[in-house]
């Protein structure tokens, strides 16, 4: 494996004081980590750098076609030092994403090797305070100068780092949900199942029209019929529907979540009946009118478990269970955050100690 080069930072940055006041991706670290890439040279010049801005050429080509995707993940003050959480998986899902963007594999293994450095420098911005965590943001972007349809023969892979407290401002309150059945996200054959850049910039106008309305999130639905429930604008879906744990299945057009994969084998090995299965928007209308839908939340990496008092579909709103978190929301946020904190014993064997 090549050699990583350090380079120090002489204008380090004063660390947040009340950690209480974080927020979410408004602060970063003093560096980052950073790899090129090109056809002759594959993956080199990889180094721990000061964060500082990246400079392009107007004509580089990730700013008008699109080559770009990220990944999200966390480092955890854990009990008995710092820990990640399922890092690897982030990586493999990061090759996944260039493969259909047309970018090339990324070197997972050179890229693990980063984020460690990049973290063991970087120990001391890790927050400290109950439910906060460092995010780690790696990204890849196509930097050919040319105007033209065509994949790039260069790329840059960068990871920074900011240290978070809750997602939402409520914390784990139940967030209210806006059925969006106008506009789509992502359909099957396309790239929503990478997290490439645009699936995001999709999302936004709807986004914006939802929170005009006092909700915190859209609810896509299948891009064909406009009936299937898909994913929220961050998260993965699931209801609780007659006791079982119901989630849409991975078809092409939703991000095969790393927390909702955690969510499934979590599920399956404390008991409960979880299913991989089509939801009809029209059913989770009616099963939480009737009751026997007792719960709803998403899953994902920035917000954990996020439960969901109601949804809104057109001019309706219904509530789900009584409007609070339920006790199964509860426990898979506990069981997994209990994980990734080192609060109770990893049996799955998801978390990295990181030895610093």
């Amino acid at each position: 494996m090549q050699e990583i080069k350090f380079i120090e930072n002489t204008h380090l940055k004063e660390k947040p004081k009340d950690q209480s006041k974080l927020g979410f991706g408004k602060i970063f670290t003093d560096y980052m980590f950073t790899m090129e890439y090109n056809s002759k040279e594959g993956w080199h010049n990889a180094q721990v750098r000061p964060y500082e801005n990246l400079s392009f050429d107007p004509a580089t080509t990730f700013i008008h076609y699109g080559q770009a995707f990220f990944e999200g993940m966390k480092a955890y003050n854990a009990v008995d030092g710092v820990r990640l959480f399922r890092p690897m998986d982030n990586f493999a899902r990061a090759t996944r994403s260039a493969e259909r963007l047309a970018m090339p594999a990324l070197d997972e293994d050179l890229a693990m090797e980063g984020l460690k450095l990049l973290l063991k420098v970087e120990k001391d911005w890790i927050p400290t305070a109950p439910g906060t965590s460092l995010y780690i943001r790696p990204t890849m972007v196509a930097t050919d100068v040319f105007l033209g349809v065509h994949a790039s023969d260069s790329y840059l892979f960068f990871i920074i780092l900011s240290p978070v407290g809750a997602y939402y401002a409520a914390g784990l309150q139940p967030v209210k949900i806006y059925v969006e059945d106008e506009y789509v996200r992502a359909a099957r054959g396309g790239i929503g199942f990478t997290k490439a850049a645009a699936n995001y910039a999709a999302s936004i106008y709807a986004g914006e029209l939802a929170e005009k309305k006092g909700y915190s999130q859209v609810l896509w639905l299948d891009a064909v019929e406009r009936k299937y429930i898909e994913e929220v604008g961050a998260m993965n879906m699931f209801f609780v529907i007659d006791g079982a744990i119901v989630t849409p299945p991975l078809r092409g057009s939703i991000l095969p979540g790393i927390t909702r994969d955690s969510v499934i084998k979590l599920g399956r090995k404390m008991g409960y009946d979880v299913q991989e299965r089509l939801i009809s928007i029209d059913e989770v209308m009616e099963t939480a009118r009737n009751g026997h839908m007792s719960e709803a939340f998403g899953s994902g990496t920035a917000a954990v478990i996020s439960p969901v008092g109601a949804f809104c579909l057109e001019k309706e709103e219904v509530q789900v269970g009584d409007g609070g978190i339920g006790p199964i929301s509860q426990k898979l946020y506990d069981t997994l955050t209990g994980i990734q904190y080192g609060r109770i014993p990893d049996e799955m064997g998801w978390s990295v100690k990181l030895d610093f």
